[in-house]
């Protein structure tokens, strides 16, 4: 079929939903060293609706079983035809290894999403600050291209981190459009001088003196961060220690928070308040047609997975949304970290691998 035969209007097309997605590769771009742009279409003919800084669980035939990776977009919702993300591919990396190694254009992938709430889009404001390292910066170009066509005036102070110049990702797109938008305000900086190419702007790490450098008026901003665990940790304390405003800094992470030990002592028979042994909560999988019983403390998905249902699932505690089912009918208790909307709890889906039964449940999956 030719590209002529693929077009329709928007309003011909359905929005792409937030549950399982089959995506088309259309394109592979080299960035900087080890990072590569994959961008991908609708494999039925939907647009892409999604917030600029969201994110997107792939599907990844890396091994014997599917793994489940989750990589932000840097891509603009603007530009609804099609997504991408820009991955940088470590030594340990699996999924991302074996993008770099296999994914060409005119080859699927299954996709779940979009998802997460680190988007300008939830914290209005006047003025941004937009603070990344290395792969970090894909949240912050898909804001940035989305304000390029939406509101080019906007105030942005946009600051970078690489270890060298050639590894600042996207470097000359962001050089064009600080020409075009009049309030891109672009500071770059690098750890180490490079024989591949000249630099002669700042040198060095984030900290207290570089960064009223780089956004000298930043205590009244909105401040976006994303990079490595290490280097937020960083940002974070040089902001608190410089008195700004926390209520209006945001970081993307997709490690686990930290969480409190359980301890199941107080399930125990014997002990005060419990007259006997914790009985089993039965869970019906219905598409499956199978029938479980979850022990006391353990979730929708380790009863599943123990059971032999499968539900895919990538980040494990209620971020990514990957793991979403619909809950028939009973109860849970769920603790999540925004992988899931209010209105699609009403609609009666959970997330399985943060909510535990509270009564007997028939769970579709």
């Amino acid at each position: 079929m030719t590209s002529i035969g693929l077009y329709r209007h928007l309003d011909e097309m359905a929005p792409w939903n937030d549950r399982l997605q089959v995506l088309e590769c259309i394109g592979v771009t080299d960035e900087a060293p080890q990072v590569r742009t994959f961008t991908f279409r609708s494999d039925n003919q939907t647009w892409f609706r999604y917030q600029p800084g969201q994110f997107v669980t792939l599907e990844l035939p890396a091994g014997t079983e599917p793994v489940l990776r989750t990589y932000t977009l840097s891509s603009s919702p603007s530009r609804p035809f099609s997504i991408a993300i820009t991955v940088k591919a470590q030594a340990d990396s699996i999924g991302t290894r074996w993008m770099f190694d296999h994914l060409r254009p005119g080859m699927h992938v299954k996709a779940y999403g979009p998802a997460g709430d680190f988007s300008l889009h939830n914290y209005p404001a006047a003025k941004y600050l937009f603070i990344s390292a290395g792969s970090g910066i894909t949240p912050m170009m898909s804001m940035t291209r989305w304000l390029n066509d939406f509101a080019p005036q906007t105030d942005i102070a946009f600051v970078n981190c690489a270890r060298r110049p050639e590894e600042i990702i996207f470097r000359k797109e962001l050089e064009l459009l600080g020409n075009q938008m009049p309030g891109l305000s672009l500071g770059f900086l690098v750890e180490e001088r490079s024989s591949r190419e000249s630099w002669f702007g700042h040198m060095g790490r984030i900290d207290a003196v570089r960064l009223p450098l780089l956004s000298p008026d930043f205590r009244e901003r909105e401040i976006f961060c994303c990079g490595p665990e290490p280097f937020m940790r960083a940002v974070h304390q040089l902001l608190e220690t410089a008195g700004f405003d926390m209520a209006h800094y945001h970081q993307e992470s997709f490690g686990a928070p930290p969480v409190e030990p359980v301890s199941f002592a107080d399930n125990l028979p014997g002990e005060a308040g419990v007259d006997g042994p914790v009985e089993a909560t039965p869970i019906r999988f219905s598409l499956s047609e199978v029938d479980a019983e979850c022990v006391a403390g353990q979730t929708v998905l380790q009863t599943a997975r123990a059971a032999g249902v499968r539900i895919p699932a990538a980040c494990e505690f209620g971020l990514c949304g990957t793991c979403k089912v619909k809950k028939i009918f009973g109860e849970v208790e769920m603790n999540h970290n925004g992988g899931i909307l209010d209105h699609e709890i009403a609609d009666g889906f959970v997330l399985a691998c943060c909510s535990r039964p509270l009564s007997a449940l028939e769970i579709e999956a």
